[in-house]
């Protein structure tokens, strides 16, 4: 069943000098399975509802320094209970009405430098869609697997689609090959796969062979004007 979504937005103007527009909003999605529920500034997320371990998460970087949200995680709760109350109604209603749709871009690329032997993520963003409900699986040699995998919450973008991450844990060998496929309705049962493979490139050994005839060279050169000046002292 697709998620039922509710986007709350407060947009607030500051005017100094010039005028700065910011956008505050509240994110809340529930289906018959899943709950989400988090708030954000200028597109970035601040805090979101653990609904598995009932708390509230701030997400602020460690610059800011520390701050609450007292009550979030019973906010987060009410409105999770208004929208599973609603969800029925909002399914009922809207079940006849044509329905617009946006196929997801993908792309899988590591977290870090890949080095062999060490292990690493692989990020398979998932963008631009609409509704929010898509499926996204792994396979590592053409063999699926789940893993290391996690999945990260929906993310609404201002033109109200929505990005998703999901990340693999691996630990890169020269020539596996990893692909992240993703299904959604919006690509009418033909599924999009984005494929990474292991690539290191072992370090050139060309501008050290270069120094070392460049230093032969240069040694041979010194011999030879050696010779011809000590045969040119013994003719004097």
């Amino acid at each position: 069943m697709d998620l039922h979504i509710t986007i709350l937005t407060l947009t607030v103007v500051l005017s100094t000098s010039a005028e700065f527009e910011h956008e505050a909003f509240a994110y809340l999605g529930c289906s018959d399975m899943e709950e989400e529920y988090y708030i954000g500034y200028d597109e970035e997320e601040v805090g979101h509802i653990d609904f598995k371990q009932k708390r509230g998460v701030s997400t602020l970087p460690d610059f800011t320094g520390s701050m609450t949200f007292p009550g979030f995680y019973g906010i987060g709760v009410d409105a999770m209970v208004e929208c599973k109350n609603d969800l029925l109604i909002h399914i009922k209603n809207f079940k006849s009405l044509p329905r617009e749709t946006d196929a997801p871009k993908t792309s899988v690329y590591p977290k870090d430098d890949v080095q062999l032997g060490v292990q690493n993520t692989l990020i398979c963003h998932v963008t631009a869609f609409y509704p929010p409900s898509v499926n996204i699986s792994w396979t590592k040699n053409n063999v699926h697997v789940s893993e290391g995998m996690s999945l990260s919450m929906y993310r609404p973008r201002k033109d109200l689609t929505f990005n998703i991450f999901s990340t693999l844990k691996f630990t890169p060998a020269e020539g596996d090959i990893y692909s992240c496929t993703v299904n959604h309705k919006a690509l009418q049962g033909q599924p999009q796969t984005k494929i990474w493979d292991v690539d290191v490139a072992l370090p050139s050994v060309g501008p050290a062979v270069f120094c070392g005839v460049g230093l032969t060279i240069g040694l041979l050169g010194v011999a030879v004007g050696m010779f011809f000046l000590i045969k040119g002292h013994n003719c004097n």
